[in-house]
């Protein structure tokens, strides 16, 4: 018995290694790379430890995210080119920006993961679902604050500081525009009804991760006009970790209240 049970609780990870080398073989032979050799061996490890707590549903976030955010950050590129203002590498993403943009959810994961171990013998408490808002709401909040960003820097016709509200250049740390504000709250709905579709939030789930994901980019870039522009190690990826367990925290806060109500 305790073997098959064993065995049972190995199957996921089973599953998610050999889907993730599938995909990972079937990336690398792409003409048009997404990530950077190391960029793909760490999105393996995100993917095995996603499938392996979550299952595809989890999966199925970080890949629409994955996604999204890619084609997004390739959104008017010849403009930022010309400015100066396009991601790094034209887009293409390191281990740095995996994890940036995925370690608070990794961790959620790995929490529900240990709860349900916890929680096996006796009454489930709500933390497990609980967790999975704040696991979707990190990846809304990514999404969101990336849209913001790329489109703003693309489109934006007035962009803002958004400490003083006096005008500053498009790509300005802290820097915002209408246009970007509204890409960023289209993103974050984009993962919240997956999040929805797939099962791992209830329908009200989905207006709590818009609103914490619209509080934690505004925070962001607030710290990106104040603390980014003073601290030298205080690098984007860092940011974005902060931007994102804000928006975790936030929804889990939220959710909780919901529940109590």
């Amino acid at each position: 018995m305790a073997l098959s049970t064993g065995l049972t609780a190995l199957f996921p990870w089973v599953v998610g290694a050999g889907l993730n080398t599938l995909l990972l073989g079937l990336a690398w032979g792409l003409p048009k790379k997404l990530l950077t050799p190391a960029g793909y061996l760490h999105a393996w490890i995100l993917g095995v430890l996603v499938w392996g707590a979550l299952g595809w549903q989890g999966y199925a976030v970080v890949m629409v995210y994955f996604l999204l955010g890619s084609a997004v950050t390739r959104v008017g590129m010849a403009r930022k080119l010309a400015a100066g203002i396009a991601e790094g590498r034209s887009g293409v993403r390191g281990p740095e920006n995996v994890w940036g943009s995925a370690l608070v959810g990794a961790l959620c994961a790995l929490a529900i993961v240990g709860l349900s171990v916890g929680f096996a013998a006796g009454e489930p408490a709500p933390w497990p679902q609980l967790l999975a808002l704040a696991y979707v709401s990190s990846f809304s909040t990514k999404l969101a604050d990336t849209t913001a960003s790329e489109v703003g820097k693309a489109y934006g016709k007035r962009t803002f500081l958004i400490t003083t509200l006096q005008p500053a250049p498009p790509g300005t740390e802290g820097a915002v525009s209408l246009e970007g504000t509204l890409a960023g709250l289209g993103g974050s709905l984009a993962i919240a009804l997956v999040g929805w579709g797939v099962g791992l939030i209830p329908v009200w789930g989905i207006a709590l991760c818009l609103v914490a994901a619209f509080i934690a980019t505004n925070l962001e870039s607030v710290i990106g006009a104040t603390l980014q522009t003073q601290t030298p190690w205080l690098t984007n990826e860092l940011v974005n970790i902060i931007n994102t367990a804000i928006g975790a925290v936030l929804a889990l806060g939220l959710g909780y209240g919901w529940l109590q109500r």
